[in-house]
Order: structure tokens, then C-alpha cells, then sequence
């Protein structure tokens, strides 16, 4: 591989967000959910390497696992088991090599016993107080501030103007930082996760973002504020306390991921509803129907496909024989397209029997955020469904859908209102 020149990797004219895209899939896959099907069929897990079954560039096991057995899990009860068992599976090993160089060590990449004690460190900063605060001082001022912009006009496309900047502007005011940086560690979050396809530009773009943490971490060391670096700098659990790198690494890990994830999740709800005029309808009349729907939305288009373990030693996923050393993807959206569990899975249907998916994962490290991104989803649409009336997709656009492989959302959604 080139190395990149330092002028190539600042390049202006250099769209992060869209090359990211791209590297996902978006554009390229349109319904992967057939061919899920298909595999599915034939047995729990699939050895290979699926992603150039649709035509990738790349995939998420390529690098260090380039050498090693592949086998994806398809079925509701392979995720679930492997997700389930810890050792023999290990996040550390699966992701250590690939997002390590940017992260840092964050809980991403540890298991147990670490992972608990630096989990429970973790969770001070999403007490049921914080959480609360969040939502009155931060979320629901974000979800209107960007409302605002375009109430009056009476159509919007609400991927662009609403669900893509509301999550990471969110997360930026729960960390207290400065408005006007917003755009450049946006910039820096998506260009660090894009390690698999542009690793210098993710290297780079890692150490802006940590020599731009650790100073802000310093400062709330010395001057305790009311926001989530805070109350990291300064969290201890059993005379263990965070030290920068750790802190470094779990902000590393939480701008992409909280952004990416709830804007995308937010964006395939919206996208399910407004398809749906019936049951747009009934939520917007009963919105005790709200969760509900959004977890039917979760379990219908969840934001990220996949997530990897590798194997510690020989074991076995459902009869299969799993050999150590070998790389398991996590196919959650597959799982969650069971259809032994769900019936007409692939529909999206908010009135069906409601069973636990798995998009946040299972097990130990079942996602830290859910609950965050659960009211993130909700203050959002309830503000929707207030504040344009008669709120529906346009009907002269054309073809709105949604993309992608490992990380799925509709590239537009144009609505009218009022």
C-alpha cells in the first residue's frame, strides 16, 4: 500500500463522510436480506468471506484476518451464542488488531475480568440523573435547534437537515465541548473508523482527536463542570480511576459510534414510518405506540450488520466446529431476520408479537449506550410528530431506500408537512 502524503491526507476537497459511506456499502447493497436468507437456509454460520458474496471492496475481517478461517453466524441462535459466551470468543483478539491502532484500548477491546471494571467505571456517566439532564438540557434543545431550521418551509430532507448532525451534536454538548470545534471532531470521528479502507488517514485523524481530548481532559480535571468528561476525569470505582488514555479511548470510541449509529437508527425508523402511512398514523395518534416502534425499527434495519469475535480455542456454534484462531462475524441484522423467530421478518411491521432482538448486542458487552440512544430516538420524533403536522414522505421522490452492508440508512428521506 502507498503511503499518503501529509498534503493528500488534508486534502479539503476530501469528503470523509461519503468515502465512509461508500466503504460500507452504501450505494453498492441495496437488500441484503435475501441472500441472508439463502445462507441462513443452508446451516447457523457461513464460512467464507460473505462480504464478497455482495460484490465488496473489502471486509470488515480482511488485515489480520486475511490468513485465518472466516465463519459469520446467521441464525438468531449463533449470534445469541456466541455473544452469550465470552471465552471462547474474544472481543480484544477480534478487535485489537484492526481499531486498536486508532482507539486506543477501550471496553471494545476487552474481556473479562478488565472489561467489568472499566465497564462499571464507564456507567458512573450514564446514571439515571445524567441521563435525565441530558434529555432537558441537551437532546431536546438539539432535536428543536435543527427543527427550527426548516419548520416554516414545509418540506425538508431529514436525513441531511435533521437525524445526520442532531446525534453528534448531541454528544458534543454531553461532553461539554465548544460548538464551533463540532465539525472538525465530526470530521475526525468518521475518518478514524474508516481504518479499513484509508488507514493513514485514520491514524492521523486519531492522534488529532486524542491531542484534542487530553487537553480538554486536563482542564475538567482542574475546573469539575456538569458534563460527561467530567465526571470520567474524576470517577473511581474500588481505588481504580480512569486515567487519559483509558478516557481517550472510550471518547474515541463513543463519537463514532453514538453518532453513526443514531443517526442511522433514527433515519431507518422515519424511513419504516413514512413507508408505512398506516402505522405513521397510529403513532403519531397513540404515542404510547412509540417504543414499540422503535424497537420494531432496531430489529427491521438495525445500524450495524455486524460485530467480531475471535476464537480462544477449538469450540463449537451450533454443531459447527469452530477452530481457535478463527474470526466470527456477528451477523446481527440477520439474526434479527430470523424467520424461525420472527414471522415475515422482513417486514416492517409495528403491531407484531414483540420479541427481544439483538441489535445492542447480548451479553457482556451488550452496547453501553442503548439507553441513550433509545431517548435520543424518541425526544426526536415526538418533536417530529408535534411540530409538523401532516408530516410524509414527498411524493414526487424518487426511489428513497435504504443502503448499505455493514452499516445500513437511507441516503435521503424528502418529506412534506403542514
Amino acid at each position: 500500500m502507498a503511503t499518503k502524503t501529509l498534503e493528500a491526507i488534508e486534502d479539503d476537497s476530501y469528503d470523509p463522510f461519503e468515502a465512509f459511506d461508500h466503504s460500507q456499502g452504501l450505494g453498492l447493497v441495496r437488500n441484503p436480506y435475501l441472500k441472508f436468507g439463502e445462507i441462513r437456509r443452508r446451516g447457523p454460520l457461513f464460512e467464507g468471506n460473505m462480504w464478497a458474496e455482495f460484490g465488496m471492496p473489502s471486509a470488515p475481517t480482511d488485515g489480520p484476518f486475511r490468513d485465518v478461517r472466516l465463519f459469520t453466524a446467521v441464525s438468531y441462535d449463533a449470534v445469541t451464542q456466541v455473544l452469550r459466551s465470552g471465552a471462547p470468543f474474544s472481543s480484544e483478539q477480534a478487535y485489537a488488531p484492526v481499531m486498536g491502532p486508532v482507539m486506543g484500548h477501550s471496553i471494545l477491546m476487552m474481556d473479562e475480568p478488565e472489561h467489568k471494571t472499566y465497564r462499571e467505571l464507564l456507567e458512573q456517566a450514564f446514571s439515571k440523573r445524567a441521563m435525565e439532564r441530558w434529555e432537558a438540557e441537551v437532546i431536546a434543545p438539539t432535536v428543536h435547534h435543527f427543527i427550527d431550521r426548516f419548520a416554516g418551509r414545509g418540506h425538508a430532507d431529514l436525513v441531511r437537515e435533521f437525524t445526520f448532525p442532531f446525534p453528534i451534536r448531541v454528544i458534543s454538548g454531553m461532553l461539554g465541548l465548544p460548538e464551533e470545534d463540532l465539525p472538525q471532531f465530526h470530521r475526525w470521528a468518521v475518518e478514524l473508523i474508516s481504518i479499513g479502507s484509508d488507514p493513514a488517514r485514520a491514524i492521523a485523524a486519531s492522534q488529532k482527536l486524542h491531542d484534542y481530548l487530553v487537553g480538554v481532559i486536563n482542564e475538567r480535571r482542574q475546573d469539575r463542570r456538569e458534563d460527561m468528561i467530567s465526571v470520567l476525569a474524576h470517577s473511581e470505582l474500588n481505588g481504580v480511576r480512569l486515567n487519559d488514555e483509558e478516557i481517550c479511548a472510550f471518547l474515541r470510541l463513543l463519537l463514532p459510534a453514538g453518532g453513526e449509529t443514531t443517526y442511522r437508527s433514527s433515519s431507518n425508523l422515519l424511513f419504516g414510518l413514512l413507508s408505512h402511512p398506516d402505522q405513521l398514523d397510529a403513532v403519531r395518534n397513540d404515542r404510547s405506540l412509540l417504543p414499540v416502534a422503535l424497537e420494531e425499527g432496531l430489529r427491521w434495519e438495525p445500524p450495524l450488520a455486524i460485530v467480531v469475535r475471535a476464537a480462544t480455542e477449538d469450540t463449537e456454534v451450533c454443531g459447527v466446529p469452530i477452530q481457535k484462531g478463527a474470526a466470527v462475524s456477528i451477523c446481527i441484522a440477520a439474526a434479527n431476520h430470523d424467520e424461525t423467530r420472527w414471522e415475515d421478518p422482513d417486514e416492517f411491521n409495528i403491531f407484531r408479537k414483540r420479541i427481544p432482538h439483538v441489535v445492542f448486542g447480548f451479553g457482556a458487552h451488550v452496547c453501553l449506550g442503548q439507553h441513550l440512544a433509545r431517548m435520543e430516538t424518541t425526544v426526536a420524533l415526538n418533536a417530529l410528530f408535534d411540530r409538523l403536522p401532516n408530516l410524509r414522505l414527498d411524493p414526487a421522490a424518487e426511489d428513497v431506500h435504504i443502503t448499505g452492508l455493514i452499516f445500513r440508512s437511507p441516503t435521503s428521506l424528502p418529506v412534506l408537512f403542514g
